[in-house]
């Protein structure tokens, strides 16, 4: 059954490309984990639409108290072919990978963790976080990068303000505002804000597919209703987007980018080509934690560097062990 509610609706192209329906992605909640099972609400992928440019992933939560919650506390895990991308309203989160970097997410400040060929690390809700707020998304790695070495970058992008709104641009350029965050396919991320009663206008890249996910209040966009927690998505061939709030304004965050043109396969938290490629990564991941409760050689600091998720500094959590494979085989999507 499909996770759509609302069936596409046509819409008039505003140059000569060939542009189809817009379509509203309505969350899904996903159990992220931990003691108490934080819950997300999941606008991406869907059964209908695995990709927008090449962000391949969104999980939205909170304003959830950590008291009740029981925080982000996601111990140590594997990643390949994409890229992390952090982004919070409120609260606080450590980030440590095995590729070295040790950084505190705050809201208002981008971090990317690029996995490349292979990375590992852990996320948890700092000690003195209250409530937690914001949006992990994650972008595709095209073939001609996602073997590459992994790395992180972080991120404060300048407010941009104007007549009743207020933009963070944190990846690509909008608005006159550029990140200067490395991607390996042309993307836009940002955050915008708009006072009650507020429209925004933006030109935007042609060549761009769109998604739109309002975090609160309520919006238009050029003319179609997106509701809290939705995603909007709009194809490529749109010259411009036009942002109207409600009677409580509205926060939204903006993603877009050019078609992948790839396929991709993506299981658990791999993006590879093809189902053996991700069973091999599966099987390199349990091998390298050694044992289910990650007690095994690449938890300790100094282990061989030869290791596809790297080595972890001793006395963390242990490692999440990989779930059981689906008895089918996993198809490409894109």
């Amino acid at each position: 059954m499909s996770n759509t509610e609302v069936a596409p609706q046509e819409i008039l192209c505003e140059t000569d490309m060939t542009c189809v329906g817009v379509e509203i992605l309505v969350p899904r909640q996903v159990p992220l984990g931990g003691p108490r099972a934080m819950d997300v609400r999941r606008t991406l992928p869907q059964r209908q639409r695995s990709l927008i440019g090449a962000w391949c992933f969104l999980d939205h939560y909170g304003p959830d108290p950590v008291s009740d919650s029981g925080g982000m506390q996601v111990p140590r895990h594997p990643h390949t072919g994409l890229q992390t991308v952090s982004w919070l309203f409120t609260g606080e989160i450590e980030h440590r990978d095995s590729a070295g970097f040790h950084a505190t997410v705050r809201p208002g400040e981008v971090n990317l963790m690029t996995a490349g060929a292979g990375i590992s690390h852990s996320e948890f809700s700092t000690p003195d976080t209250a409530v937690l707020h914001g949006a992990q998304l994650w972008v595709a790695l095209p073939d001609a990068a996602r073997h590459m070495a992994p790395t992180f970058e972080h991120y404060r992008p300048e407010p941009v303000t104007g007549i009743g709104w207020t933009m963070r641009v944190f990846l690509g350029t909008l608005a006159g505002s550029a990140s200067p965050v490395a991607t390996h396919t042309p993307l836009l991320g940002a955050e915008i804000l708009l006072e009650a009663g507020a429209e925004l206008t933006l030109e935007s890249d042609v060549s761009f597919e769109h998604g739109l996910l309002v975090d609160s209040g309520n919006l238009v966009l050029n003319g179609h209703a997106v509701a809290k927690d939705h995603l909007a998505y709009l194809p490529a061939g749109h010259a411009s987007l036009t942002l109207a709030a409600g009677s409580d304004g509205a926060r939204v965050l903006l993603i877009g980018g050019e078609p992948l043109g790839e396929k991709i396969v993506m299981w658990w938290n791999f993006v590879g080509r093809s189902h053996d490629e991700i069973v091999a990564f599966r099987d390199q991941w349990q091998a390298e934690i050694g044992a289910p409760d990650g007690s095994g050689p690449a938890s300790a600091a100094g282990a061989g560097t030869d290791l596809r998720f790297g080595p972890f500094p001793p006395g963390q959590a242990a490692a999440l062990p990989a779930p059981a494979l689906p008895n089918a085989r996993i198809r490409p999507r894109g």
